[in-house]
Protein backbone atom coordinates (compact mmCIF):
# COMPACT_ATOMS: atom_id res chain seq x y z
CA UNK A 1 0.00 0.00 0.00
CA UNK A 2 0.95 3.39 -1.20
CA UNK A 3 1.92 5.86 1.55
CA UNK A 4 -0.73 8.15 0.37
CA UNK A 5 -3.02 5.50 0.69
CA UNK A 6 -2.24 4.90 4.10
CA UNK A 7 -2.66 9.08 5.06
CA UNK A 8 -6.14 8.67 2.91
CA UNK A 9 -7.35 6.12 5.27
CA UNK A 10 -6.44 7.78 8.39
CA UNK A 11 -8.48 10.61 7.74
CA UNK A 12 -11.78 8.90 5.96
CA UNK A 13 -14.45 7.72 8.29
CA UNK A 14 -15.22 3.86 8.54
CA UNK A 15 -16.18 2.05 5.44
CA UNK A 16 -18.41 1.68 4.09
CA UNK A 17 -18.27 5.61 2.32
CA UNK A 18 -18.53 6.89 -0.90
CA UNK A 19 -15.01 7.58 -2.68
CA UNK A 20 -14.12 9.57 -5.31
CA UNK A 21 -10.89 9.73 -6.42
CA UNK A 22 -9.89 12.61 -8.92
CA UNK A 23 -7.23 11.87 -11.78
CA UNK A 24 -6.76 8.88 -11.11
CA UNK A 25 -4.25 8.11 -14.19
CA UNK A 26 -4.08 5.06 -16.15
CA UNK A 27 -2.38 3.02 -13.34
CA UNK A 28 -5.86 3.48 -11.27
CA UNK A 29 -4.40 5.46 -8.36
CA UNK A 30 -5.40 4.63 -5.17
CA UNK A 31 -8.84 2.78 -6.07
CA UNK A 32 -7.30 -0.82 -5.44
CA UNK A 33 -6.06 -0.41 -1.58
CA UNK A 34 -9.51 1.87 -0.79
CA UNK A 35 -12.18 -0.80 -2.18
CA UNK A 36 -9.91 -3.15 -0.66
CA UNK A 37 -10.16 -1.27 2.82
CA UNK A 38 -14.12 -1.13 2.42
CA UNK A 39 -14.84 1.57 0.49
CA UNK A 40 -17.59 2.10 -2.47
CA UNK A 41 -14.84 4.22 -4.99
CA UNK A 42 -14.72 5.56 -8.35
CA UNK A 43 -11.81 6.99 -9.87
CA UNK A 44 -11.95 9.06 -12.88
CA UNK A 45 -9.86 10.67 -15.29
CA UNK A 46 -9.17 11.51 -19.17
CA UNK A 47 -6.76 8.03 -19.13
CA UNK A 48 -8.55 6.19 -16.30
CA UNK A 49 -7.88 2.14 -16.76
CA UNK A 50 -10.67 0.36 -17.89
CA UNK A 51 -13.47 -1.22 -15.45
CA UNK A 52 -16.74 -0.82 -13.30
CA UNK A 53 -14.20 0.67 -10.76
CA UNK A 54 -13.45 3.49 -13.62
CA UNK A 55 -14.92 6.57 -15.37
CA UNK A 56 -12.99 8.60 -18.38
CA UNK A 57 -14.25 11.87 -17.52
CA UNK A 58 -12.93 14.81 -16.38
CA UNK A 59 -13.47 15.49 -12.91
CA UNK A 60 -15.68 18.94 -13.57
CA UNK A 61 -17.89 16.90 -15.73
CA UNK A 62 -19.34 14.92 -12.54
CA UNK A 63 -22.76 15.38 -10.53
CA UNK A 64 -24.16 14.18 -6.93
CA UNK A 65 -21.86 13.93 -3.78
CA UNK A 66 -19.31 11.35 -2.34
CA UNK A 67 -18.43 11.20 1.60
CA UNK A 68 -15.07 12.44 0.29
CA UNK A 69 -12.81 13.22 -2.64
CA UNK A 70 -9.25 11.89 -2.99
CA UNK A 71 -6.44 13.82 -4.93
CA UNK A 72 -3.22 12.88 -5.67
CA UNK A 73 -0.69 15.04 -7.16
CA UNK A 74 -3.37 16.61 -9.66
CA UNK A 75 -4.44 19.97 -8.05
CA UNK A 76 -1.29 21.94 -8.92
CA UNK A 77 -1.96 21.88 -12.60
CA UNK A 78 -6.03 22.19 -12.65
CA UNK A 79 -7.25 25.12 -14.53
CA UNK A 80 -8.94 27.72 -13.31
CA UNK A 81 -8.02 27.05 -9.79
CA UNK A 82 -11.08 28.92 -7.92
CA UNK A 83 -13.84 27.08 -10.57
CA UNK A 84 -12.09 23.59 -10.12
CA UNK A 85 -11.78 23.88 -6.34
CA UNK A 86 -15.56 24.82 -5.91
CA UNK A 87 -16.70 21.65 -8.03
CA UNK A 88 -14.49 19.53 -6.05
CA UNK A 89 -16.18 21.09 -2.34
CA UNK A 90 -19.65 20.34 -4.17
CA UNK A 91 -18.51 16.87 -5.10
CA UNK A 92 -18.28 15.80 -0.79
CA UNK A 93 -17.42 17.26 2.55
CA UNK A 94 -13.75 15.95 2.89
CA UNK A 95 -11.33 16.29 0.80
CA UNK A 96 -7.54 14.85 1.14
CA UNK A 97 -4.68 15.37 -0.93
CA UNK A 98 -1.19 14.71 -2.32
CA UNK A 99 0.68 17.82 -3.95
CA UNK A 100 3.89 18.48 -4.78
CA UNK A 101 5.64 21.98 -3.93
CA UNK A 102 7.32 22.39 -7.27
CA UNK A 103 8.12 26.21 -5.75
CA UNK A 104 10.04 25.03 -3.06
CA UNK A 105 13.01 23.10 -5.18
CA UNK A 106 16.02 25.02 -4.10
CA UNK A 107 19.45 25.30 -5.03
CA UNK A 108 20.72 22.68 -2.67
CA UNK A 109 17.42 20.57 -3.72
CA UNK A 110 18.01 20.82 -7.58
CA UNK A 111 22.07 20.27 -6.79
CA UNK A 112 21.23 17.00 -5.07
CA UNK A 113 18.34 15.78 -6.76
CA UNK A 114 20.68 16.10 -10.32
CA UNK A 115 23.71 14.49 -8.85
CA UNK A 116 21.54 11.60 -7.49
CA UNK A 117 20.11 11.22 -11.21
CA UNK A 118 23.17 11.30 -13.02
CA UNK A 119 24.66 9.07 -9.90
CA UNK A 120 21.90 6.59 -11.38
CA UNK A 121 22.03 6.54 -14.64
CA UNK A 122 25.42 5.76 -14.68
CA UNK A 123 24.70 2.63 -13.14
CA UNK A 124 22.02 1.77 -15.70
CA UNK A 125 18.86 2.89 -14.09
CA UNK A 126 16.34 5.07 -15.94
CA UNK A 127 14.43 7.41 -13.30
CA UNK A 128 11.41 8.59 -14.24
CA UNK A 129 11.80 11.99 -13.43
CA UNK A 130 13.61 15.34 -15.54
CA UNK A 131 17.19 15.22 -15.56
CA UNK A 132 17.52 18.92 -15.50
CA UNK A 133 14.80 20.23 -13.30
CA UNK A 134 15.89 23.84 -14.29
CA UNK A 135 14.72 22.94 -18.13
CA UNK A 136 11.80 21.25 -16.59
CA UNK A 137 10.64 24.39 -14.75
CA UNK A 138 11.19 26.68 -18.10
CA UNK A 139 8.16 23.91 -19.61
CA UNK A 140 5.93 23.96 -16.98
CA UNK A 141 4.93 27.91 -16.37
CA UNK A 142 1.62 27.44 -15.67
CA UNK A 143 1.55 25.41 -12.31
CA UNK A 144 0.01 26.87 -9.04
CA UNK A 145 2.30 27.64 -6.43
CA UNK A 146 2.02 25.91 -2.80
CA UNK A 147 0.84 28.81 -1.14
CA UNK A 148 -1.71 29.36 -3.99
CA UNK A 149 -3.34 26.14 -3.55
CA UNK A 150 -3.24 25.88 -0.39
CA UNK A 151 -5.06 29.31 0.13
CA UNK A 152 -7.73 28.28 -2.25
CA UNK A 153 -8.01 25.30 -0.23
CA UNK A 154 -8.24 26.93 3.11
CA UNK A 155 -10.89 29.56 2.17
CA UNK A 156 -12.77 26.42 1.20
CA UNK A 157 -12.02 23.70 4.11
CA UNK A 158 -11.07 23.59 7.68
CA UNK A 159 -7.71 22.11 7.20
CA UNK A 160 -7.47 19.16 9.37
CA UNK A 161 -3.78 17.80 8.53
CA UNK A 162 -1.06 19.13 6.70
CA UNK A 163 2.12 16.18 6.63
CA UNK A 164 5.41 17.81 4.31
CA UNK A 165 7.05 14.85 2.84
CA UNK A 166 9.80 14.02 0.76
CA UNK A 167 9.17 14.30 -2.96
CA UNK A 168 11.98 13.67 -5.40
CA UNK A 169 12.56 10.23 -4.33
CA UNK A 170 9.48 9.50 -6.26
CA UNK A 171 11.03 10.69 -9.64
CA UNK A 172 14.20 9.10 -8.83
CA UNK A 173 13.26 5.64 -8.24
CA UNK A 174 16.64 4.46 -6.25
CA UNK A 175 16.79 1.99 -3.80
CA UNK A 176 17.56 4.33 -1.10
CA UNK A 177 16.62 7.96 -2.83
CA UNK A 178 13.86 8.33 0.02
CA UNK A 179 15.78 7.24 3.18
CA UNK A 180 18.58 9.90 1.08
CA UNK A 181 15.87 12.45 0.74
CA UNK A 182 14.03 12.26 3.97
CA UNK A 183 17.38 12.89 6.07
CA UNK A 184 18.39 16.28 4.24
CA UNK A 185 14.75 17.35 4.77
CA UNK A 186 15.30 16.23 8.52
CA UNK A 187 18.48 18.05 9.11
CA UNK A 188 17.74 21.14 6.90
CA UNK A 189 19.82 20.69 4.18
CA UNK A 190 16.63 20.85 1.94
CA UNK A 191 13.37 21.65 2.21
CA UNK A 192 10.22 19.19 1.91
CA UNK A 193 9.27 19.13 -1.73
CA UNK A 194 5.89 16.94 -0.73
CA UNK A 195 2.74 17.40 1.45
CA UNK A 196 -0.05 15.65 2.60
CA UNK A 197 -3.36 17.60 3.20
CA UNK A 198 -7.14 16.76 4.77
CA UNK A 199 -10.13 19.53 5.07
CA UNK A 200 -13.42 19.36 5.65
CA UNK A 201 -15.95 22.22 4.15
CA UNK A 202 -16.95 24.85 5.77
CA UNK A 203 -20.54 25.57 6.65
CA UNK A 204 -20.15 28.54 4.37
CA UNK A 205 -18.67 26.67 0.97
CA UNK A 206 -21.77 24.18 1.25
CA UNK A 207 -24.24 26.82 1.58
CA UNK A 208 -22.43 28.53 -1.76
CA UNK A 209 -22.75 24.98 -3.50
CA UNK A 210 -26.34 24.43 -2.87
CA UNK A 211 -27.47 27.87 -4.21
CA UNK A 212 -25.19 27.26 -7.62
Amino acid sequence: MSDFATFVLKQLPPPPRRVLEVGCGPAGGIVAPLVDAGYDVLGVDPHAPEGERFRNVEFQELAGEYDAVVAGRVLHHVLPLDESLDKLASLGPLLVVDEFAWDRIDEPARDWYEGQHRMLRATGAEPKGPSDLGEWRARHTDLHAHDVLLSGLRARYEERALEWVPYLSRWLGGPSSDALEQTLVDTGAIPAIGYRWAGVRTSTTRSSALSR
